[in-house]
């Protein structure tokens, strides 16, 4: 009989036996098939759905759930799936470097330097030519076009003048084209010659030219038409002739505001213009009532388009009305016959002044009235039978606008002593008033300095109260230039040319 030892050791070797032969089992029914599984999912899907649903049944089997088949078959799911994360990661990788300070400066730099010369800052220049009645005058514009939607800007203005005006040579058209040539050889020096083919020459003839017979006009216009062609710069069609007192006033007004800046603003808060010439004078302002248009003569309204905006102006040019035009007016000169022999007079002048005045190429003998009186009263009397019935007064001069006076203007009241040179300044219509008595009635004091100041000063104050119907408190702003740009009609007309605006 067996031992109990010896039947306990029986028993253990059985034990280990039973043990053995249920690991082994297990091993090949569960890891190997389960590693096919897993080789078989990257290879053939069609070939998993069968062994996924093989191991179904057997979850009844009771040895199964001491063992973690399927989350151990589903661990290697996830590493097939971090690939794909890791596979995108280069993508972050990608797009991150482009916040950074070193992408994007070559970026920007870029950008600028391929469209700058087509649609980003352009530099162009502009040359116009003012032929007025006393001098011709040169205007050259250097523009900064920023953005093609926005307003150019004016960067700097050359500005030059020389006497007489082209008018004067009427007889002798030769001449006039030389004066020209001699303001072209400024024109060189100021736009660089690479611009020249690009830069466009206009000549705007004022009433100088108005005032000549048709024909000896045409021959002074067609000379300079020459000249232009002998130069090295754009000459473009219709590029010399004479423009109508409506496009002077509108030009002129286009001018200031723009230089004022009112035509940036949305608020339509403009301000008028009064240019006093040579040869014609204008008034040009954006009215405020109703009463203005429906009152004013057909001719005297102006619409036109700039910068997105339609402006409707009152507006009209006085030939004859100049200041040289109206001396000989009030001298009873002007139109006149028999000059060869005949000494116009005034009580406007020194009693012992006389000489010889050309205007329009033609002479006259002037003189005071030697055995005479002299003085404001007279001389205004003098002034009022060429301003009486012949100026048009708006209906809303006589309110609070403000409007800006230039050309001989602000010459004469330099002269007088009203403003300074150099600033300009404002004044008021009384003030014009007042210094005109001090000049006529002191004629023989201010005669070294003009002796025809006491005749300005009086047509000028009997041209804004008699004529055009100013109060006397209206405020004039005198200026020669604005934001050192000559206030004229040239740089409105340059801007004409560029945009086209179309005046009607």
């Amino acid at each position: 009989m067996a031992t109990p030892s010896l039947l306990l050791s029986l028993y253990v070797c059985l034990l280990t036996g039973s043990l053995f032969a249920e690991a082994t089992y297990y091993r090949h029914h569960r890891y190997i098939p389960a590693y096919y599984r897993y080789r078989e999912h990257s290879a053939n899907r069609e070939n998993l759905l069968p062994e996924v649903s093989n191991p179904v049944p057997e979850v009844s089997q009771p040895g199964v759930p001491t063992f973690p088949v399927i989350p151990e078959v589903f661990h290697p799911a996830p590493e097939v799936i971090h690939p794909i994360p890791e596979a995108f990661h280069p993508v972050p990788e990608v797009v991150h470097p482009a916040p950074e300070p070193y992408h994007p400066p070559e970026v920007f730099q870029h950008v600028p330097e391929a469209s700058s010369p087509v649609n980003m800052t352009r530099v162009f220049y502009g040359i116009m030519f003012d032929a007025g009645s006393t001098g011709t005058r040169i205007h050259i514009y250097k523009f900064i076009q920023k953005d093609p939607v926005e307003l150019p800007v004016l960067d700097n203005e050359m500005y030059h003048a020389v006497k007489p005006g082209l008018s004067h040579y009427k007889d002798n058209p030769e001449e006039g084209g030389n004066s020209i040539r001699q303001l072209l050889k400024i024109a060189k020096k100021t736009v660089p010659e690479e611009e020249w083919k690009r830069t466009p020459v206009v000549l705007k003839a004022t009433a100088g030219l108005r005032l000549l017979p048709e024909d000896k006009a045409h021959t002074l216009l067609k000379e300079v038409k020459e000249v232009f062609d002998e130069s090295s710069f754009f000459v473009p069609n219709n590029s010399v002739s004479i423009m109508n007192g409506t496009n002077e006033g509108v030009l002129a007004w286009v001018t200031v505001n723009f230089l004022t800046g009112h035509l940036y603003s949305n608020t339509r808060r403009t301000v008028g213009i009064l240019d006093l010439g040579g040869g014609s004078t204008q008034i040009t302002f954006l009215p405020k009532s109703k009463k203005t248009v429906e009152s004013a003569p057909y001719s005297y309204i102006a619409n036109f388009n700039l910068f997105n905006h339609t402006y409707q102006l009152y507006t009209h040019s006085y030939l004859g009305n100049g200041l040289f035009a109206a001396r000989l007016a009030t001298l009873g000169a002007l139109g006149a016959d028999g000059l060869d022999w005949k000494v116009f007079t005034s009580s406007c002048l020194p009693k012992k002044f006389s000489e010889e005045v050309s205007f329009g190429g033609t002479t006259y003998k002037v003189s005071g009235i030697p055995d005479g009186y002299a003085g404001y009263k007279l001389c205004y009397y003098e002034v009022m039978k060429v301003i009486k019935g012949i100026i048009h007064q708006p209906y809303e001069v006589k309110g609070s606008s403000i409007f800006y006076a230039f050309s001989y203007y602000f010459d004469r009241a330099v002269e007088s002593g009203l403003v300074d040179g150099s600033r300009g300044g404002a004044v008021e219509v009384r003030d014009f008033k007042k210094k005109a008595k001090e000049v006529c009635n002191k004629m023989t004091k201010y005669r070294a300095i003009s002796p025809y100041l006491c005749m300005d000063m009086t047509y000028i104050t009997c041209l804004l109260k008699e004529g055009f119907g100013f109060k006397d408190s209206t405020v004039l702003q005198l200026a020669k230039k604005v934001n050192n740009v000559e206030t004229s009609w040239a740089l409105g007309a340059t801007f004409d040319y560029f945009r086209n605006l179309n005046i009607h």
